[in-house]
């Protein structure tokens, strides 16, 4: 079953149960406007090769479409619209006047130049340009994308348009109009939901006893690292593409950062750069730490990490889910049953978006804020998200999933109605 069927089939359940009419269920399940394109970017070399590009509006009922782009090579139509759908759900969820979409590129951005990359970036808004806007639908960073190529983005939309609108993208640089805590907004936003769900849970440990193993340590998975080895939890394993870490009396996430950035990978020399003791902490893959007995894994990669070929070794108590769909479906049905605590994407990493809202607060009036002030105001709003999301788990006795798209879904059920 593919990342698009999967999402379809959580919103035809949670759609049954919150009773939402046949009608409005078709609509959800159909994008509003799929847009593919093709951006024609002249190489170093003198050639002129074309990338493959969409964007996905899959809902406005609440407020413009609201959604990041990624440049990653396996990046396909059928995972764009999933993406699209889950961004309704998740602005939904966090209670944004937003709407859900998404875009992406087919493309290895680390295997192009600069001035490429720039070529490409600006390509992309002059493609889509007529179907965005600061009140219609404001792109944000992805995977493979980040604050120079949104800077990118907003300067063409500029040049095109032929006044400098802001608010038209978030996730720009702070010199561009962007936010203080926009970078570390998603992984805070983690942060803030574990901490609201340990304080409901039946865990009774103390941060400093609970084991922690973060998958992925890119800009989301190296923020809640780091965010969570500040206030006392005990990380034991981190791992990226190229292999993981695992020591168990903790690792220093600060150490592991300045060794990522002096090295560029987590590999068997960063053991020595980051370990406690005399012997180096154990350097093993990224697969094998998804099943480490820990009390709280973090899947914060790509979606389908835990499959059914894998499932039955997963060992942790809590799963938080700071990828999109890191949990297949036979996966999450698996572990739901056994007792697992999943703490779903769409609920788990919404301070990314809710990060964006600020963003497109500040920049719609031209006032901003401190970092401190940002994310004390997403502090906010994610636990005003996870105290509905969970009256919801009461009173339909169901799993974190399904109360978040219950949840979600019925607000934009009612929009629409």
């Amino acid at each position: 079953m593919s990342f698009f069927e999967n999402t379809q089939k959580l919103i035809d359940e949670a759609a049954k149960l919150a009773e939402v009419p046949g009608d409005i269920l078709m609509r959800l399940q159909t994008p509003n406007n799929v847009l593919l394109f093709e951006i024609p970017v002249r190489m170093d070399d003198g050639s002129e090769k074309k990338f493959q590009g969409w964007r996905v509006q899959h809902n406005n009922a609440l407020g413009p479409y609201k959604g990041g782009i990624r440049f990653h090579p396996d990046s396909t139509l059928d995972e764009v619209k999933a993406l699209a759908s889950l961004m309704t759900w998740k602005t939904s969820l966090m209670n944004l006047p937003y709407g859900g979409a998404k875009g992406a590129v087919a493309v290895d951005p680390k295997k192009l130049s600069a001035r490429e990359l720039e070529e490409l970036s600006r390509g992309y808004v002059r493609a889509i340009w007529k179907e965005i806007g600061a009140e219609k639908d404001i792109p944000a960073p992805d995977v493979g994308t980040h604050a120079q190529i949104l800077d990118w983005m907003a300067d063409e939309y500029t040049h095109i348009v032929g006044h400098w609108t802001p608010a038209a993208f978030t996730g720009k640089s702070p010199e561009k109009g962007g936010s203080y805590g926009r970078e570390v907004a998603t992984g805070f936003g983690g942060y803030v939901m574990l901490r609201e769900y340990l304080t409901h849970a039946e865990i009774k440990k103390k941060e400093n006893e609970l084991t922690v193993a973060v998958q992925g340590f890119g800009n989301v998975g190296a923020h809640i690292a780091r965010i969570l080895f500040e206030k006392g939890y005990k990380v034991v394993a981190i791992s990226d593409s190229k292999g993981a870490l695992y020591e168990e009396g903790g690792i220093d996430i600060r150490k592991v950062l300045q060794a990522k950035e002096e090295r560029g990978v987590i590999d068997r020399e960063t053991c020595y750069a980051v370990s406690y003791h005399e012997m180096p902490c154990r350097h093993f893959t990224n697969e094998e730490l998804l099943t480490l007995p820990v009390d709280v894994l973090i899947p914060a990669a790509l979606e389908s990490q835990i499959t059914g070929g894998n499932m039955e070794e997963i060992q942790a108590r809590v799963i938080l889910e700071m990828a999109n769909g890191p949990i297949t479906p036979d996966a999450d049905a698996f572990l739901t049953e056994r007792g697992v605590e999943i703490v779903p994407d769409i609920l788990a990493n919404g301070g990314g978006v809710v990060g964006s809202y600020f963003e497109w607060v500040q920049s719609q009036s031209q006032n901003y804020w401190t970092e401190e002030e940002v994310l004390k105001r997403i502090d906010q709003k994610m636990t005003e998200a996870f105290d509905l999301t969970s009256a919801v788990k009461n009173k339909y006795t169901t799993s974190w999933r399904l109360a978040s798209y219950i949840r979600a879904i019925t607000r934009v059920a009612d929009a629409m109605k």
